[in-house]
This record gives C-alpha cells, structure tokens and sequence, in this order.
C-alpha cells in the first residue's frame, strides 16, 4: 500500500469502537420511508409492507479477495457494496438498506477508513440505499469487510435460479471478461513496481478493463429496463464467479440443459486486444474471468421482441431438456461439455 509520509495519522485507539462507528457513519442519511431505524440501537428496524424481503452476504478479505498494493481504499468501500448489491438485482429485486461490518489491524489508522467508507457512502448514494448498521472489530493480520443488503420484491416479481424451461432463451447484460483482463493488468504492473519501484505505469490503453476490476457497476438498470420492457426473466444469476459456472448454476437448479454459442458471447474490443496481447483466450477468460456483475437470465421465446434491439442484452443460448446436456457451441461449430473452472477462494 502506497502511503503518504506526510500525511497525519489517527490511531484508531483513540475513538474506541463506538466513537469509530459514530465517526465513520455520521455523514449516512436514511432515504427509504421503509428504514423506520437506522445506525444507533440495538438493531435496525425495517417495515417492508407486503413485499418479500430479499438478504444477502458477502465477505471480503484481505489477501483473498482484494490486493491494496493497487486497490485503493475508496474504490475496495465502492466494490464491496456493489458485491453485494447485484445479488439483490439477481433477484429482480430492489436493494433498499445494508449494514457494513469490518475487522481491521493496527496498520490501519482512521484515515484509511475514512477512505474505505467515502467509498461505500458514494455507492450507497449512487445505488439509492440506506446503511443501517454494522460493527468494527480489530483483526491480527488485515482488512476483512462484510456487507449484508436487503431488498424487495413483489411475490410474483421475484426470480430464481430454479425457474428456466426448456427453449427459453439465455440472456446476458454488458460484456465479460474485462474485470479479469484488468487484473491481469494490475498484477503485471505490480511486478513491475516491485522491480523498479520508479516506474509509472502507463496504462492509458486499458482504462475501461482497469475500471471493471476497481470499480465494478451492479446491474440496477436492467432489473428497472425488463420491468420497462415487462420482461419477466424465467430464472437469472450474477456473473460473479465466470459465466459457464453461473451457467451451470442455473442448469442445475432448474434441472435443465443448454447450448451456450461462442460467437454471441459480447466482447469489449479493449478485452480482445488484452487477451491478444496475454496470448490468452477470450472466450476463456469471458466464460471463467469472473467478477463482471453482469446479469445472466432466461426469458421466454415469446419476449424476445421486448429485447431484440436492445443494446445492453444479448441472446447467448437457449436452454434444452436436462438430457441434452449442458454445451458450448464453438465458433467452429463443434460441440463441447461446458466446464466450471471459474474463480473459488478455496483453490490454492
């Protein structure tokens, strides 16, 4: 972590737990006429009125899941809310509160929590939902924060990963593979810097794959566009851990199969030039890459004129009777098993 010398620093000692979270929070408004109480009792009070509620956790940890050699604390705030958020969206859901926990070393002084939470603030304000709680404690080695986010959905709005039928289509939002490819990035730089700490990176020709790892976007707007177009997705997942083990995914739980076309998967250009420039697949990096955000659903043939313009979907498949199998269709039109070899924190 690149620190400024001059910079003055605050022990987190000198506030104590719950100076820390009155200090770290303060800025925090509530918006959602269904947050009733908020940070400051014992636990918060939600009334959701008659829609279902939607929770969902995530953890991060240091070393794990984030490297803060070129994770700066505001984007590491951002990201760990927006985690969290688009498995809300995954649900046709709308996020509405989240609480924040972190455990933190003493390496850490209050500045860099100040950071970490201008991050989440931004996204909270962003993404239209309340922080309605949390804790901090302290941590032997690093940083760890976890995020819990709760949304609403109508009964009948609400979609899971059980729900695809046989010739329903496979949809994707955006384009993947780009979080991975500007990690790649990021872990080439870091060499460099560590062999020549003067270095400065240029890397004006990978903005947009750099930005997609720091500073990742959840798919709110597709939730509020099917709704728009009255789509109602049959099943869907986020793409968070690569798109053919989310495939698979939704394959198993509606016990069905599919045909995934390689030639449909959407590419950013700056993506396929990376790879070009790793002398790495694309469609490798797309369909195990992970960390996209991006929404993975099914619909009905039948709404496929709602969607067929649309610039931020695309038709990648079509799901088949479990029998047939789960297959990546190649752009040689040759037909292979589809494979979950996407990221998992508990491989070494």
């Amino acid at each position: 972590m690149i620190e400024d010398k001059n910079q003055s620093k605050t022990p987190l000692s000198e506030l104590g737990e719950f100076g820390l979270i009155d200090h770290l929070t303060k800025n925090f408004k509530i918006n959602h006429v269904s947050t009733i109480k908020g940070i400051g009792d014992d636990a918060a009070v939600l009334d959701l009125k008659n829609n279902q509620i939607v929770v969902t956790t995530d953890m991060l940890v240091e070393g794990v899941h984030f490297d803060l050699s070129y994770m700066p604390l505001k984007h590491l705030g951002y990201k760990a809310m927006i985690v969290n958020l688009s498995d809300v969206y995954a649900m046709n859901a709308e996020a509405k509160q989240v609480t924040v926990s972190i455990a933190v070393s003493n390496r850490f002084p209050l500045e860099a929590l100040e950071e970490l939470y201008s991050g989440i603030e931004t996204a909270a304000k962003i993404y239209n939902v309340d922080v309605v709680g949390g804790d901090t404690t302290s941590s032997t080695t690093g940083l760890i924060i976890s995020i819990t986010a709760i949304g609403s959905v109508k009964t009948d709005e609400v979609a899971y990963r059980s729900g695809a039928k046989p010739n329903d289509l496979l949809v994707v939002s955006g384009d993947l593979g780009a979080a991975y490819m500007g990690l790649q990035v990021l872990e080439r730089e870091k060499e460099v810097f560590k062999v020549n700490p003067q270095n400065q990176p240029d890397l004006e020709n990978y903005t947009y794959i750099i930005e997609r790892q720091l500073k990742p976007e959840a798919r709110k707007d597709i939730v509020k566009l099917l709704k728009d177009l009255e789509v109602k997705p049959t099943s869907m997942i986020d793409i968070s851990d690569g798109l053919s083990s989310e495939i698979m995914h939704l394959c198993k739980q509606s016990e069905v199969g599919c045909e995934l076309y390689e030639n449909k998967i959407p590419l950013d250009p700056q993506v396929i030039s990376t790879c070009e420039e790793f002398n790495i697949d694309s469609t490798t990096v797309a369909l195990n890459g992970g960390e996209d955000y991006e929404l993975l659903f099914t619909i009905s043939q039948q709404d496929f004129e709602k969607i067929k313009a649309n610039p931020n979907l695309t038709v990648i498949g079509f799901i088949k009777e479990k029998s047939a199998g789960m297959h990546l269709i190649t752009r040689a039109e040759t037909s292979i098993p589809l494979k979950a070899q996407g990221w998992n924190s508990f491989s070494s």
